[in-house]
C-alpha cells in the first residue's frame, strides 16, 4: 500500500512541458511544491476527508451527469475504471454525444458544420442574461472544451459514451475492457492513469491496484490531481501560479465588501461572506448582501450554496455545518468549490474588459466633443466681437469741436487699454485650445477637427488683421482730425479778429464817401478834401491786404470743412461786397473833387504831410497790435524759438518806431505853432486825416502794453514745449530699451524652439521660467504706457528721438506673449505625444536633431524636398522612382492634410509616433462591442445599459443607427458603423 500523503506531495507535471501554461502563471509543479508545506497529519483528519469526499464527489458528478451517469461512493464507483475513463473523456472535451433515437443516423455527429468540433455551443436565440439565468452560461464556461452543443430545438445534447479519444500528443484512449475480473479493472485504471500522464502530469506512487482496492486516500489524491489539471491549472492572474491566481482573483472581486478579507482557502471562507460576495459582485440581483450577518455563517453558506446551485448550475459540494464545525476547512475542497465560481464568472471578466475599452474610447470622444463645442463657442464670441468692433473703428464721421474729437480719442484709448487686451488673450487661448484638440485627436487616432464654416483659425486671423488695419487707420484719422480742428479753431479766431478790425475801419466810410460837402466848400476846403481823399485812398490800399487775407482765411476754412462755414462765408461776402462798394464810391468821389480842384488851391502842407505819415504809422501800429494779439500754435521747441526770435526782432524796431511817432507828432505841433503864430483859426482837427495825435499815442501805449504780454505768452509756450521735449526724451529713452528687449526675446525664443536642449520637461520648465521673466518685465511696459499717456494728453504727435511708437511696442509685446505661449504649447503637445505613444526621450531628441538638420532656414517647418531628405536619412524608401514617389505622396497627405507645402515639427512627431507605436483601432472597438453583444452582429439598448455606465450607454444609444441586417430584431443597433465613425472611417 502506497502512502497517500507521500504520493500527494509528488503529484507533479513532467518538466518536459517547458512552459507555464496558457495563462502565463507557474507550472503545476510549482503549485504542488507548495503542498510540501502542508501538515500531513492534518490530511488524515476525518473532517477534512469527509469534506474532500463530498466536494470531489459533487465535482465529478457535475461532469458525469453530462454523460447521463453519476457516482455515489467515490472510492467504490471508480474501482472498475469505467466511470473514471468516462470522467476523463468528459472533462477533456473529447466526449461525443450519442445520436438521438429515431432522428439521427447512427454514428453521425450533431455538431453544426459552421462550428469546429469541441467548441462550446450557445443557443443563438438566448441573450447572455438568459443563459446565466438558466445556468447554461456558467456550464459552458465551467466545462470549456467538453464538446456540448445545442440542438435545433434549443436543447442541450450530451456527449456519447464512446471512449475513443486522441491526446494532444497523438495517443488515443483505448476502449475499456468490460470484464468483471480484477485484471480487467486494473487495466482500465492503468489506461486512465496513462491518459493523465499523457496530459503532462507526473504521477508518483499512485498505482492502479490502490484504486481497484478502494484506497480512499489514494483515490482522493488522484481526483485532486485531475481537478488541479483540468479545473485549476489554467487559472492565472497577472502571471501568477494557479493557486495564487485564483486567490488574487478572489481578493480583487471581494475587495469592496465589508467583513470579507480573503487571505487563504480555508479560514477566510468559514463565515460564508466571501462566497456571497463573489456571487453579488457578478450577479447582484441574486444576493441581498447588506442583509447578511457575519455571526450567522451557516445561513450565509447555505444561501450562497443554494443560489449557486439554482442559478449558476454549480452543484452543492459542501455542507455548511461541515465547514463551520471544522477548525480549519479543507483547502482542496474550498479551492475546488471556488474554481467552479471562477469558471462560472469568467465570461463576466471578458465583458468587463470590453466595456472598459468602450468606456475609454467613448470618454475620449466625449472629451473631444466638449473641446470642439468650447472652440466653436469661443470662436463665435470672438468673431462677433470683431464684427461689432470693426464698424466702430471704420466710422469716420468727424465731430464739430475739438472737445468732441478728444472724447473720441479717449474712447479709443479705453478700447486699447481695457477692451482689446482680454480679446488678445482669448485669441491666443483659442489657438492653443485648437492645437491641443488637434493633438488629442491625432493621439487617439481620430480625424482632425474641422470647425464650422467661417470659424477656422485662419478666419479668426483674417478678421483680427482686418480689425488691426481698421484700428490703425482709426487712430491716424483721429489724430489728423484733431490737428484739422485745431487749425480750424485757430483760423476761425484769426478770421473773426481780422474781420472785426476791418469792419471797425469801414464803419462810416461809405457815408463819408457819399457826403457832398465839396459843393459848398471853399477852395482850401476843396484842396483839403482832395488831399483827405488821397489819404483815404492810401488807407484803402493799405487795407487791401487785410481784405485779401480775410478772403483767403475764409477759403481755407471752407476747404477744411469748418462746421460754421455758412456764417463765415456770409460775413466774408458782406465784407467783400462792402469793399467793392467802397472802391466804387472812392472812384466817384475822386472824380467829383477833381472837377473842382482848379478852384481850390489852398492846402495845408503840414496837415497833408502829417496825414501821409500818420496813416501808415497808424496802420503799422494796428498791424503790430494785431500781431501781438494774434494766437499761435506750435508743436516743437524750434517753432516757439522761431516765434521768440521774430518777436525779439520786432522789439528791436520799437526805438525807430518811437522816433517816427515823435516826428509825426512834431509835424502836428509845427502846424499848431504856425497857425497860432499866424492867427489861423483851425477847425480843431486835421482835415486830411482822422488819425489824431491822441489816437497815435493811445495806440502806441497799447503796443507798449501788449509787448510784455506777448513776452509772457511766448515764455509760457516755450516752457510748455520744453516740458513736451522732456516727455519726448523720457518716452524715447524707455522705448529704446523696451523695443530692443522685445526684439531680443523674440530672437531668443526662436533659438530655443529650434535648439530644444535637454528633456522635454526641462525645456518646458525653462520656457515657463522664460515666460515668467517676460511677464515680470510687464511693469516696464506699464511705465511706457504711462509716459505715452502723458504725451497723448500733451497732444504731442511726433518724436524725433526714437523710431518706436507705442503701437510698435504693443504689437511687439503681444507677439512676444503669443510666441512664448505657442512654444510652450508645442512642447506640452510633444510631451503629450511622447507619453501617449511611449516615445523615449532619446527618440524625441533624435527626431528633433533630424528635423533641425534639414530645417536650413530655422523656420520651424520643412518643405517637401527637405522633408523627403529627412525621411531618407531615417531609412524610408522614398527615392525618386514611381514607388518612392507614391509612398512620399502618402506620407505627405498624412503630415500635411491641408496641402500647405510645409511640414511642422508637431506633424513630424505625430507621424513618427504613429510609425513606432500602436493605438486603438475601429476593429478593436468592433470586437469589444461584439463581446458585449454575445457574438451578434448587432446590440440592443438593454445590453448597452447593462454593460456600460449610464452616461456612455445613452451616448451610444443616441448615436447608433438601427441595424438593417437580415438577422435584425426590434430595437437592434448597428455598432459596426458607430465604431468606424469614431475613427473617421465613416460619418457618425
Amino acid at each position: 500500500m502506497v502512502d497517500y500523503h507521500a504520493a500527494n506531495q509528488s503529484y507533479q507535471y513532467g518538466p518536459s512541458s517547458g512552459s507555464n501554461g496558457a495563462g502565463g502563471g507557474g507550472t503545476m509543479g510549482d503549485y504542488m511544491a507548495q503542498e510540501d508545506d502542508w501538515d500531513r497529519d492534518l490530511l488524515l483528519d476525518p473532517a477534512w476527508e469527509k469534506q474532500q469526499r463530498k466536494t470531489f464527489t459533487a465535482w465529478c458528478n457535475s461532469h458525469l451527469r453530462k454523460a447521463g451517469t453519476q457516482i455515489e461512493n467515490i472510492d467504490e464507483d471508480f474501482r472498475d475504471g469505467l466511470k473514471l475513463m468516462l470522467l476523463l473523456e468528459v472533462i477533456s472535451g473529447e466526449h461525443r454525444p450519442p445520436p438521438p433515437r429515431n432522428s439521427h443516423p447512427a454514428g453521425a455527429p450533431r455538431i453544426p458544420p459552421s462550428h469546429p468540433a469541441g467548441a462550446p455551443r450557445t443557443p443563438p436565440t438566448l441573450p447572455m442574461a438568459a443563459r446565466q439565468e438558466q445556468g447554461l452560461y456558467q456550464l459552458q464556461q465551467h466545462c470549456t472544451g467538453v464538446g456540448l452543443f445545442w440542438g435545433a430545438a434549443g436543447t442541450l445534447s450530451l456527449p456519447s459514451l464512446s471512449l475513443s479519444w486522441c491526446s494532444p500528443s497523438g495517443e488515443r484512449l483505448p476502449k475499456p475492457e468490460r470484464g468483471k475480473m480484477r485484471v480487467h479493472k486494473i487495466n482500465n485504471v492503468n489506461k486512465a492513469l496513462d491518459f493523465i500522464a499523457s496530459k503532462g502530469v507526473k504521477l508518483v506512487s499512485i498505482g492502479a491496484e490502490e484504486i481497484v482496492d478502494g484506497n480512499a486516500k489514494m483515490t482522493l489524491g488522484m481526483i485532486w490531481t485531475i481537478i488541479l489539471r483540468f479545473a485549476i491549472q489554467d487559472i492565472s492572474v497577472e502571471e501568477t501560479s494557479a493557486k495564487e491566481g485564483l486567490l488574487l482573483w478572489c481578493q480583487r472581486k471581494t475587495a469592496p465588501y465589508k467583513n470579507v478579507n480573503v487571505q487563504n482557502f480555508h479560514i477566510s471562507w468559514k463565515d460564508g461572506l466571501a462566497f456571497n460576495a463573489l456571487i453579488h459582485r457578478h450577479r447582484p440581483e441574486l444576493i441581498e448582501y447588506d442583509k447578511l450577518r457575519k455571526d450567522d455563517p451557516v445561513t450565509n453558506l447555505n444561501n450562497a450554496f443554494e443560489v449557486a446551485e439554482k442559478y449558476l448550475d454549480i452543484p452543492k459540494m459542501l455542507d455548511a455545518e461541515d465547514i463551520v464545525g471544522t477548525l480549519r476547512p479543507d483547502e482542496k475542497a474550498i479551492m475546488t468549490y471556488v474554481s467552479c465560481f471562477y469558471h462560472a464568472f469568467s465570461g463576466a471578466q471578458k465583458a468587463e474588459t470590453a466595456a472598459n475599452r468602450i468606456c475609454k474610447v467613448l470618454a475620449v470622444n466625449q472629451e473631444n466633443e466638449h473641446l470642439m463645442e468650447d472652440y466653436e463657442r469661443l470662436a463665435s464670441d470672438l468673431l462677433e466681437w470683431i464684427r461689432r468692433t470693426i464698424p466702430w473703428l471704420e466710422d469716420r464721421v468727424p465731430q464739430k469741436t475739438i472737445q468732441e474729437m478728444q472724447q473720441k480719442l479717449e474712447d479709443f484709448r479705453d478700447y486699447r487699454r481695457v477692451h482689446k487686451p482680454p480679446k488678445v488673450q482669448e485669441k491666443c487661448q483659442l489657438e492653443i485650445n485648437f492645437n491641443t484638440l488637434q493633438t488629442k485627436l491625432r493621439l487617439s487616432n481620430r480625424p482632425a477637427f474641422m470647425p464650422s464654416e467661417g470659424k477656422m483659425v485662419s478666419d479668426i486671423n483674417n478678421g483680427w488683421q482686418h480689425l488691426e488695419q481698421a484700428e490703425k487707420g482709426y487712430e491716424e484719422w483721429l489724430l489728423n482730425e484733431i490737428r484739422r480742428l485745431e487749425r480750424l479753431d485757430h483760423l476761425a479766431e484769426k478770421f473773426r479778429q481780422k474781420a472785426s478790425i476791418h469792419e471797425a475801419w469801414t464803419d462810416g466810410k461809405e457815408a463819408m464817401l457819399k457826403h457832398r460837402d465839396y459843393e459848398t466848400a471853399t477852395l482850401s476846403d476843396i484842396k483839403a478834401l482832395i488831399r483827405k481823399h488821397e489819404a483815404f485812398e492810401s488807407d484803402l490800399a493799405a487795407h487791401q491786404d487785410r481784405v485779401e487775407q480775410i478772403a483767403a482765411i475764409a477759403q481755407e476754412l471752407n476747404e477744411l470743412d469748418y462746421y460754421d462755414s455758412h456764417n463765415v462765408n456770409t460775413r466774408c461776402q458782406k465784407i467783400c461786397d462792402q469793399w467793392d462798394a467802397l472802391g466804387s464810391l472812392t472812384h466817384s468821389r475822386r472824380e467829383a473833387l477833381e472837377k473842382t480842384e482848379k478852384q481850390l488851391e489852398t492846402i495845408d502842407q503840414l496837415h497833408l504831410e502829417y496825414a501821409k505819415r500818420a496813416a501808415p504809422f497808424n496802420n503799422w501800429m494796428e498791424s503790430a497790435m494785431e500781431d501781438l494779439q494774434d494766437m499761435f500754435i506750435v508743436h516743437t521747441i524750434e517753432e516757439i524759438e522761431g516765434l521768440i526770435s521774430a518777436h525779439d526782432q520786432f522789439k528791436s524796431t520799437l526805438p525807430d518806431a518811437d522816433r517816427e511817432r515823435e516826428a509825426i507828432l512834431a509835424i502836428h505841433k509845427e502846424a499848431q505853432r504856425i497857425a497860432e503864430s499866424n492867427h489861423i483859426k483851425l477847425s480843431g482837427s486835421n482835415p486830411y486825416t482822422t488819425v489824431t495825435p491822441q489816437i497815435i499815442n493811445s495806440k502806441w501805449e497799447k503796443v507798449q502794453q501788449l509787448v510784455p504780454k506777448r513776452d509772457h505768452a511766448l515764455l509760457e509756450e516755450q516752457s510748455k514745449q520744453q516740458s513736451n521735449e522732456h516727455l519726448r526724451r523720457q518716452f524715447a529713452s524707455q522705448a529704446n530699451i523696451v523695443g530692443p528687449w522685445i526684439q531680443t526675446k523674440m530672437e531668443e525664443i526662436g533659438r530655443i524652439s529650434i535648439e530644444m536642449n535637454g528633456t522635454l520637461e526641462d525645456q518646458l520648465s525653462h520656457l515657463k521660467q522664460y515666460e515668467r521673466s517676460i511677464v515680470d518685465y510687464k511693469p516696464n511696459l506699464d511705465l511706457l504706457e504711462q509716459q505715452h499717456q502723458l504725451i497723448q494728453e500733451a497732444l504731442i504727435f511726433d518724436n524725433k528721438h526714437t523710431n518706436y511708437t507705442m503701437e510698435h511696442i504693443r504689437v511687439g509685446w503681444e507677439q512676444l506673449l503669443t510666441t512664448i505661449a505657442r512654444t510652450i504649447n508645442e512642447v506640452e503637445n510633444q510631451i503629450l505625444t511622447r507619453d501617449a505613444k511611449g516615445i523615449s526621450q532619446e527618440q524625441m531628441q533624435e527626431f528633433r536633431a533630424s528635423f533641425n538638420h534639414f530645417d536650413k532656414d530655422h523656420g520651424g517647418a520643412l518643405g517637401p524636398e527637405e522633408f523627403k531628405a529627412c525621411l531618407i536619412s531615417l531609412g524610408y524608401d522614398v527615392e525618386n522612382d514611381r514607388q518612392g514617389d507614391a509612398e512620399f505622396n502618402r506620407i505627405m497627405s498624412v503630415v500635411d492634410p491641408n496641402h500647405s507645402g510645409l511640414v511642422t515639427f508637431q506633424a513630424f512627431i505625430d507621424f513618427m509616433s504613429r510609425e513606432t507605436t500602436d493605438t486603438d483601432t475601429a476593429d478593436q472597438v468592433i470586437a469589444s462591442f461584439k463581446v458585449l453583444a454575445g457574438d451578434k452582429n448587432f446590440i440592443t439598448a438593454e445590453e448597452l445599459r447593462r454593460e456600460l455606465p449610464p452616461d456612455q450607454a445613452e451616448y451610444c444609444i443616441a448615436r447608433m443607427a438601427p441595424y438593417q441586417g437580415p438577422d435584425a430584431v426590434p430595437g437592434a443597433l448597428d455598432y459596426k458603423s458607430f465604431s468606424t465613425a469614431l475613427y473617421g472611417e465613416s460619418d457618425l
